[in-house]
């Protein structure tokens, strides 16, 4: 194999790479900003991918982190809420299922939840269920169209995206919400109008915060905080990850958006 080829096959590879892990959502070196918000981290490793929608400035903490694939916990109940919705394994956000009296980890799972509720209090055991409704053909078929992460849903059917074979960058899930907000994933626009009113979780006179937390439940050693932030002068898509909780990502990120002025 001559120098030529093998130098065309390792680019091809290394944008293959690139590809993979959401480095296109960072976009070019004259639209990204490194941040420099350590403090915010508080001597933990993280990465944060902030982008205005309205003149396609990425700001990032952590650029080679960015791009690690990590299991995405409880922010992947963003897509199995569109992909229940658009598979009718749920006929709505209102849809109720009953609590099967199984104790858990948190007193605000254990009783009945709509797919809303379920959203807002991270009740795993209804998407779980949600899962096995849509089965692992269509699921499979979902999370390829749209390109989520590693798309290895091969970790079962409950409990692929929960420290398992499911893995996502933060680069990633910022594209993901970004096109969500544009609505432009292979859904309705109703299911992806649907699930935005979901991921409300503050709504003000100057802004609206739209997002999910996920937590690594075994360990709490990972921590994501993913969404979008609308406001009077532009829309924000954002992506948290941590070696800590989906609070502490949380934090971070709202700590971020008030020292640039964007939350007021």
């Amino acid at each position: 194999m001559n120098r030529m080829r093998r130098f065309g096959i390792a680019s091809l590879a290394l944008l293959c790479l690139l590809a993979g892990t959401g480095a296109e959502a960072l976009g070019g070196k004259e639209n990204t900003k490194e941040l420099h918000i350590e403090e915010a981290f508080a001597g933990k490793e993280g990465t944060m991918v902030l982008k205005n929608l309205k003149n396609d400035k990425v700001y990032v903490y952590s650029k080679e982190r960015s791009k690690e694939r990590l299991t995405p916990e409880s922010t992947f109940k963003v897509a199995n809420a569109l992909i229940g919705l658009e598979t009718a394994a749920v006929r709505d956000e209102y849809e109720v299922k009953r609590w099967d009296g199984v104790e858990r980890e948190f007193e605000s799972w254990n009783r009945d939840h709509s797919l809303a509720s379920a959203m807002r209090e991270s009740a795993i055991w209804f998407y779980q269920d949600l899962a096995r409704m849509i089965g692992d053909k269509k699921m499979n078929e979902y999370v390829s169209r749209i390109g989520y992460g590693n798309q290895d849903i091969t970790g079962g059917i409950d409990s692929f995206w929960l420290d398992s074979s499911l893995r996502i960058s933060a680069a990633e899930q910022a594209d993901f919400i970004e096109k969500l907000v544009e609505e432009d994933l292979p859904f309705s626009q109703k299911n992806q109008k649907t699930v935005k009113r979901m991921m409300i979780q503050d709504e003000q006179d100057h802004f609206i915060l739209h997002g999910k937390t996920g937590t690594r439940l075994s360990d709490m050693g990972l921590g994501w905080y993913i969404g979008f932030i609308e406001t009077e002068k532009g829309t924000w898509v954002f992506a948290v990850n941590i070696d800590g909780s989906g609070t502490e990502a949380k934090n971070i990120i709202l700590e971020v958006l008030k020292e640039k002025k964007i939350l007021k």
